[in-house]
């Protein structure tokens, strides 16, 4: 991640936050930010509160910011090789028991098919690397997320929810956060059936 100043909010923001002590942030919202939301897009349009690309790091918040952050429809659209720090970033504006809402279309679905800005699909198991509770984030421990929700329809879409976990559930190491070692798969005896 860099380490470039971060951007000054819209004061509008910043008095959404004073009021309420969180926000609510759609990133990625275009002309169809949700109510209640503050929206952040890369293009200025008039339901866009903060113009910041998602891939700019650091996003222009400060720490533990964000009580929801919604993306819909644009995780499909990110640079494969930022997702990890792009979850970190998300995971650092985030308050500890925030939400991150996720909608995409499913891996090799005709959604994800037909948009030619689609770069990397997601299926069931990508959101467990995420979730020190699963096999898979060991792999690259990123900052430690709880799947809520992970819902999906292979001709459909995928509706993720994941929840800030504090880092006590994780040991920082040079590497990542480690977790716990997962159990040991128990080995089914094979009983012979006498006849």
């Amino acid at each position: 991640m860099t380490t470039k100043k971060m951007k000054r909010l819209p004061k509008s923001v910043t008095e959404v936050f004073n009021k309420s002590r969180s926000i609510q942030l759609d990133i990625g919202c275009g002309d169809n930010k949700q109510p209640g939301y503050i929206g952040m897009d890369y293009r200025a349009t008039k339901n866009v509160d903060v113009q910041h690309s998602i891939e700019d790091l650091p996003l222009p918040f400060p720490n533990d910011y964000c009580r929801t952050i919604l993306m819909s429809h644009l995780v499909e659209h990110l640079k494969p090789w930022l997702i990890i720090d792009i979850f970190n970033e998300l995971w650092r504006i985030s308050r500890v028991g925030g939400q991150l809402l996720i909608a995409m279309p499913y891996a090799g679905s005709f959604g994800f098919w037909q948009d030619p800005t689609h770069t990397k699909p997601w299926n069931e198991a990508t959101p467990t690397y995420f979730d020190p509770s699963k096999f898979l984030y060991n792999i690259y421990k990123p900052k430690p997320w709880r799947i809520v929700r992970n819902a999906w329809y292979q001709t459909g879409n995928m509706e993720i929810i994941m929840e800030k976990l504090p880092l006590s559930h994780g040991i920082e190491t040079p590497g990542g956060y480690d977790n716990i070692e997962p159990k040991p798969i128990e080995k089914k005896s094979k009983r012979k059936v006498k006849k």
